[in-house]
């Protein structure tokens, strides 16, 4: 599995992007999904993840109710809509594809990353 991100870029404080990741292969509709981001001197960490069905959806708390992931396993892309950004979602979010649950950090498969700037 291959995986293409995609939809980052620079927002102001309180406005809204959606990231796309396109995943190459036939066994890409049986992975779960997942989103981590890493700013600048910290770890990376887990945002949201989707399971391969997408019956199984899981978000960080710093993101609830902000965050949407979903999953169109016809188009092999994994979609995370980001609404109300704040200027702490700030880093390069990467995508990933597992067939674990939850998404671990030591996933199988990663896409390149893009970058996600918020301003105050």
């Amino acid at each position: 599995v291959q995986l293409q991100a995609s939809g980052g870029g620079l927002v102001q404080a309180g406005g809204s992007l959606r990231l796309s990741c396109v995943g190459s292969g036939r066994t890409f509709s049986m992975y779960g999904m997942g989103w981590f981001r890493q700013a600048p001197g910290k770890e990376r960490e887990s945002v949201a993840a989707i399971s391969w069905s997408g019956g199984r959806t899981y978000y960080a708390d710093t993101v609830k109710g902000r965050f949407i992931i979903s999953k169109d396993n016809a188009k092999n892309t994994v979609f995370l809509q980001m609404n109300s950004l704040k200027p702490e979602d700030t880093g390069v979010y990467y995508c990933a594809a597992d067939r674990r649950w939850p998404i671990p950090s030591s996933s199988d498969y990663w896409g390149q990353g893009t970058q996600v700037t918020v301003s105050s």
